[in-house]
């Protein structure tokens, strides 16, 4: 089926503000964390309209194909808000039943078509018949169920001169990174494929690369990097969000 989305995630006391991206709502007693100009959502269930297509887990997240866990979904351009919204979980809800998908993907083709979510194709038989194709649903942002520790992925060519990061397993979407710096805290430029980039690169770091990642319930949690930057790796990191 062709591609079509748009979600967003709220969990309890959570709202993400969404602005336009490329490829690559809320309610009273929410707190708003902005994340570009855009819409918006909430912790209470939000109606929209849900669609499958046949997805890997990959996509303009730029997340790794995940086969063993397919309950995933892509987002339209407003809500994916330029990968504000990638690594997000969301509770869907639908005819048939439930399913929490993590967000993936964004799709540009949904815009315009009344389209909110874009589930794969087993997420959707979760929650109503495939032969319906798009059903009325509800959907809200809730915590990933991960476990560990959260992930840092330098992005393949990344270096002490070009700089690119991308956070993993996290529970809460993530708002912002930042870099230390002779003693200052940078913040990295965040792209639509869902890598937080420093374009003059971290530069040197004998002490190991200390970060710093904010969730956008404003949880921080600071990691330092004894290997400093390794290209086209993952490193593990000390902490984890509520």
């Amino acid at each position: 089926m062709k591609r079509l989305v748009t979600l967003l995630l709220v969990g309890p006391g959570l709202l993400l503000a969404c602005g336009g991206g490329s490829p690559e709502p809320g309610t009273s007693g929410t707190r708003e964390t902005a994340t570009g100009g855009g819409q918006s959502l909430a912790s209470s269930p939000k109606d929209g309209v849900a669609t499958f297509y046949d997805a890997n887990g990959s996509g303009n997240c730029s997340f790794d194909a995940s086969p063993g866990d397919l309950d995933v979904t892509a987002m339209a351009m407003p809500e994916y808000a330029a990968s504000a919204s990638c690594g997000a979980c969301l509770l869907v809800k639908g005819p048939k039943g439930e399913v929490t998908v993590r967000v993936t993907d964004s799709c540009p083709g949904c815009e315009g078509s009344g389209i909110n979510l874009d589930l794969s194709a087993q997420a959707f038989a979760k929650i109503a018949e495939p032969k319906e194709g798009r059903v009325a649903v509800t959907y809200q942002l809730v915590s990933c169920a991960t476990s560990g520790n959260i992930a840092y992925r330098f992005k393949d060519g990344s270096s002490k001169w070009w700089t690119a990061i991308q956070i993993r397993n996290h529970r809460v979407p993530i708002a912002k990174v930042e870099y230390r710096k002779d003693g200052a805290w940078i913040a990295m430029s965040r792209e639509s494929y869902n890598y937080f980039v420093e374009a003059s690169g971290v530069g040197d770091q004998p002490g190991g690369l200390e970060l710093r990642v904010t969730g956008i319930d404003g949880q921080v949690l600071e990691d330092k990097l004894a290997g400093g930057v390794e290209a086209d790796k993952t490193v593990s990191g000390t902490k984890q969000f509520n």
